[in-house]
């Protein structure tokens, strides 16, 4: 019989491809099950978009049509859970081929699902392209980078990522230490059962995404802004190093999980749910604004993404930017500094976003960055650092993101 787990995944699927749902907005609407096995189900399908191009041609010459999308997602979680999993094929050709028979629009197609499989059983992905990323964002990566560089990106993405976690000052994490300071685990199992969780010596965050907080330098003492502060890990840093830090974000249920990590770890900061461009505060020694982006620096954590997305948002979204960042500014005091940040490859909300910053603010000063562990060429020559998924590559790669220290005059 077909477990509980491949069901939801199936399910999953189809909310990501036909229904164009992010899988975190799916998941929370699956039927009641333990967390086992919905940890299972979301992680199949995890797997599964981070491999529909070449679980899709592998299919392709032994489908005359293109059946049903509910048939099609069986067919591509039973070819990925055999060609990157290793699962049994007789045992994942047995649960598709029940999965199709239980539904009512499906179980007519159950001996399509039966043929097809043990056609391929053992299924091999070996030869054939990473998963491609849609053309709206490949194409000006492609004009940018070249196709290796794109094509390097894609293969980490098609990986499901290691775990980074931030430590505080003077305590160590689990993990391999990394040139940045973050620490890394490749397969760390659950979260809360490694050591130090309980004692909250440290918090998960992406190697990439320490970054910003080290860019900005905080020192004991200072007043600091986290703006668009959720889940967190910012406001830890920025905490952890003894600043007085005001964390703002207009999404309250987002916030839970942040004043939950400050209860863990017994750090303090003042947590704010407000729209930054309405909230009134400051001045701030220092801000740091992580703005609403298109995400696509993510993809290697979150593969439903290009599902979901068409860049249709992306004038919206620079143009929230600017006034995030222009709003941002108006809560320095003279002298101070921010930092700008986007989780995204595109340079419409990177090196064009700080070009434009600096031509409504001409005074402002660009302060290159001086890190530990970061190589001279992700140092763009207008003093902001790029990240790219595929830096770090044989290790796990990183979060994309674009980040940049600018100084009130």
């Amino acid at each position: 019989m077909a477990d509980e787990a491949r069901g939801m995944a199936v399910a999953l699927l189809d909310a990501v491809l036909g229904e164009r749902r992010l899988l975190s907005q799916a998941v929370g609407e699956l039927p009641s099950a333990g967390p086992a096995e919905r940890a299972r189900a979301q992680r199949l399908a995890l797997t599964a978009l981070r491999h529909l191009d070449p679980a899709d041609r592998l299919l392709s010459p032994h489908l005359r049509k293109a059946p049903p999308l509910t048939v099609r997602n069986i067919l591509r979680l039973a070819v990925v859970e055999m060609a990157v999993e290793g699962a049994a094929p007789h045992g994942v050709v047995n649960a598709a081929v029940d999965l199709a028979r239980r539904g009512r629009r499906t179980q007519h197609l159950a001996g399509l699902v039966n043929a097809v499989l043990r056609k391929l059983a053992p299924a091999s992905l070996a030869g054939l392209p990473a998963q491609r990323m849609p053309m709206w964002l490949r194409q000006p990566l492609v004009r940018r980078w070249g196709r290796g560089v794109v094509a390097a990106i894609e293969a980490v993405q098609a990986a499901a990522p290691p775990l980074d976690l931030t430590a505080k000052p003077g305590r160590i994490a689990p993990g391999e230490p990394l040139p940045t300071g973050s620490f890394r685990l490749r397969e760390p199992g659950q979260v809360s059962a490694l050591p130090g969780f309980e004692a909250g010596d440290w918090w998960v965050q992406d190697a990439a995404a320490a970054l910003a907080v080290r860019l900005l330098d905080p020192q004991p003492g200072e007043r600091i802004a986290d703006l668009c502060a959720a889940p967190g890990g910012k406001t830890l840093q920025l905490a952890a190093a003894g600043a007085e830090v005001t964390a703002l974000d207009l999404s309250e249920p987002r916030l839970v999980r942040l004043r939950e990590n400050l209860a863990r770890t017994g750090l303090q900061a003042e947590v704010v749910a407000a729209d930054l461009l309405a909230w009134e505060g400051g001045p701030f020694d220092a801000v740091l604004l992580d703005a609403p982006c298109s995400a696509t620096g993510t993809i290697r954590r979150h593969p439903d993404l290009p599902f979901v997305k068409d860049g249709s948002e992306l004038p919206a979204l620079v143009a929230l930017q600017s006034a995030m960042l222009d709003r941002a500014l108006g809560m320095l005091k003279p002298g101070g500094r921010l930092v700008f940040c986007t989780c995204s490859l595109l340079e419409e909300e990177g090196e064009a976003q700080l070009s434009a910053l600096l031509e409504r603010h001409p005074a402002l000063r660009v302060e290159p960055p001086s890190l530990a562990g970061i190589e001279p060429g992700w140092v763009g020559p207008e003093g902001g650092l790029r990240l790219r998924p595929d830096h770090w590559a044989e290790a796990g790669g990183m979060d994309g993101f674009y980040m940049v220290r600018v100084r009130k005059p």
